[in-house]
């Protein structure tokens, strides 16, 4: 594996399954032995400390970063100018084998598309892995089913990790 891991895009409309198709393919690399990471692309304010707990006093007394740690996890909270590009991202999680990230669909990277029943894909050909779903038309790109992650995560070592 090279120093920085390859980051495949997981896209689609809102409501397709990205989530949950997500899901599946984190734990069957993780039943493969492989270190992942995941990105979830979010697109207004949100929250992962609740209120009253100590992070989150420290956080609102002007903390710009506040950091948690516990025997096996550890979480890091910063406040930030600008979102951090992808590069940025995958740089902070330099320890995995690869990243899964959810949206992101304009970026310009590797991507696999999770499609609507008999919906059409979203993306263009350009970066796109293959689909994820039942197409309404004849793809010209590896369709897998929802419940294929198996067949999927062969695809992606194939592409991109070692084998």
């Amino acid at each position: 594996m090279s120093s920085v891991p390859p980051l495949i895009c997981i896209v689609g409309h809102s409501n397709t399954g990205k989530t949950t198709f997500l899901e599946k393919l984190i734990a069957e690399f993780k039943r493969r032995g492989y270190r992942v990471g995941a990105v979830k692309h979010h697109h207004g304010e949100f929250e992962i400390d609740r209120p009253g707990k100590d992070s989150w006093r420290f956080a609102r007394a002007g903390a710009d970063a506040v950091c948690v740690s516990a025997p096996g996890k550890a979480a890091l909270i910063k406040k930030i100018e600008r979102e951090l590009s992808l590069d940025e991202i995958i740089s902070l999680l330099n320890d995995v084998d690869i990243v899964l990230a959810e949206g992101y669909k304009s970026a310009n990277r590797p991507r696999i598309e999770v499609l609507a029943p008999q919906g059409k894909p979203v993306s263009n050909r350009e970066n796109l892995i293959c689909l994820v779903g039942r197409p309404a038309n004849r793809p010209k790109v590896p369709c897998f089913d929802p419940d294929d992650a198996s067949g999927v995560v062969s695809l992606l070592e194939k592409l991109f990790c070692r084998v």
